[in-house]
C-alpha cells in the first residue's frame, strides 16, 4: 500500500506539472502572438522580460516538480506566480457572456491548481522524488 501511496504522489506532481511545461512551451512557439495578448491584457511595461521570466519559471518549475528537486520552495515559487497571473489573465468580472462563464472557469482551474501547489508546498513531494531520495539515503 505505501509502494501505491508513493506512486501516487508521484502522479500528483507529474499531473500538476504538465500545464506549465505545456503553457512554458507554447510561450516559446507562439513568443510574438503570446507578447501581444499580454500587451492587450494591459502589460505594457516590460512585456518582453516578464514573457520571458513566465517562461522560464513554468518549464523549470513544472520539471522541477515532475523530478522531484527543491519541490516545496518550487511550489510556492509557481503558487506566488499564479497569483497576478490569475487576476490578470482571468478577469471574468470584466467580460460579458459568454466570456465571463470561460474566464471564471479559467479562474477556478488556477486556484485549483494553486491547491496543489500548497499541498506539495506543505507536504513535499514524497519518495519518488530527488528530494526524497536524499531524504532516505
Amino acid at each position: 500500500m505505501r509502494c501505491l501511496s508513493h506512486l501516487g504522489q508521484f502522479l500528483a506532481r507529474v499531473l500538476l506539472s504538465l500545464i506549465f511545461i505545456v503553457a512554458g512551451m507554447s510561450k516559446i512557439l507562439g513568443f510574438n502572438e503570446t507578447l501581444q495578448y499580454m500587451i492587450a491584457m494591459g502589460m505594457t511595461q516590460f512585456t518582453p522580460i516578464l514573457l520571458v521570466t513566465a517562461l522560464l519559471v513554468e518549464l523549470l518549475g513544472g520539471v522541477s516538480l515532475i523530478l522531484g528537486y527543491k519541490t516545496r520552495l518550487v511550489a510556492g515559487i509557481l503558487f506566488l506566480f499564479l497569483i497576478p497571473t490569475t487576476f490578470i489573465f482571468h478577469p471574468f468580472w470584466t467580460v460579458a457572456e459568454p466570456e465571463s462563464g470561460v474566464q471564471l472557469m479559467m479562474f477556478f482551474k488556477n486556484l485549483a491548481i494553486m491547491g496543489g501547489l500548497l499541498s506539495l508546498a506543505f507536504s513535499g513531494p514524497g519518495k519518488m522524488a530527488i528530494d526524497g531520495y536524499h531524504k532516505s539515503v
